[in-house]
């Protein structure tokens, strides 16, 4: 099980898909957004072909790009929303990692999860465009746990080790640097279902969800407070996670979807901003959107 995590006041992020974009347009978001105390975190996503615009469209490997962006930021913490646990072997995936806190100097949140399922297809194309395999389900959710367990031993064991897993088998596997972040960088896990939620209790620091249907994300929150306690752990030890995507043009439905997210115990807030970007996008969002969210909540008192 994973460790007990801080509990947080509300904090905002932004979310920037590397697709059907440049690589400048990006870093001049993440740039500005750096400024910025109100957002306090930021995200790209994980995917090798795009699954929105052009389907032969750019689109930028995401550990790739993100040690990139750390190198070019100082304060935001930063990750993947989230890592699909298809593309990588765990013990790669662990030192990418740890490369990349240490590049940020200790700022990453370790997104991963499952990885994409057939719906939308355009995710499920990506496997036999770069020939890597499509396990079931299920069998994708066991590989999820013991890659959790595989990159946690890899970040704090300090001798050699060896694991004989279903899925992953590793001999005298070791990491050196270790991430700058101890015990380990806060773990992630996305996803919905009851299989992967038991591989959340068990293992996550946060759990993202997507906030197209907050009614589904209330009873999948529930769901996950259920299966802690059936192995012990404590619910209020998972930060709930919601990415809400932003309208620009209707940012009062944002800024209620926003409320309405806060109210059902979500704390962990990731805006997800479509391309193209405007000018001053940062700036906007945490006037518009997180500044006047975070008045909302305050109490009588307070205000």
């Amino acid at each position: 099980m994973s460790r007990p995590f801080p509990k947080r006041e509300i904090s905002f992020g932004i979310a920037t898909a590397p697709q059907q974009v440049s690589y400048r347009e990006i870093l001049r978001v993440w740039r500005e957004a750096d400024t910025i105390p109100e957002i306090e975190h930021a995200w790209l996503f994980d995917h090798l072909l795009p699954i929105g615009g052009d389907p032969n469209g750019p689109i930028f490997e995401g550990w790739t790009l993100l040690s990139a962006l750390a190198a070019q930021t100082e304060r935001l913490r930063l990750g993947l929303l989230v890592t699909s646990n298809r593309f990588r072997p765990p013990a790669v995936l662990a030192k990418i990692a740890a490369t990349v806190d240490v590049v940020s100097d200790g700022r990453l949140d370790f997104g991963i999860g499952v990885g994409s399922r057939p719906n939308p297809p355009e995710a499920r194309r990506e496997y036999p465009a770069h020939g890597l395999p499509y396990l079931d389900f299920p069998e994708a959710v066991e590989s999820l746990d013991e890659a959790c367990t595989v990159i946690r031993r890899l970040w704090t064991e300090t001798h050699p080790f060896d694991f004989d897993g279903t899925h992953h088998q590793l001999t005298r596997a070791f990491c050196n640097p270790k991430p700058v972040q101890q015990p380990y960088p806060p773990i992630m896990i996305g996803g919905r279902t009851t299989a992967t939620l038991r591989v959340v209790a068990e293992h996550a620091d946060l759990w993202n969800i997507p906030g197209s249907n907050l009614a589904d994300a209330i009873q999948r929150s529930a769901l996950l407070d259920r299966l802690c306690a059936e192995i012990g752990r404590n619910p209020a030890s998972i930060i709930r996670s919601i990415h809400l995507r932003v309208s620009y043009e209707q940012i009062d439905a944002t800024r209620t979807a926003i409320a309405q997210a806060i109210d059902a115990g979500f704390q962990h807030i990731v805006l997800g901003l479509p391309a193209p970007y405007p000018d001053s996008v940062a700036h906007c969002m945490a006037s518009e959107l997180v500044n006047t969210s975070t008045l909302n909540c305050r109490s009588p008192v307070e205000s």
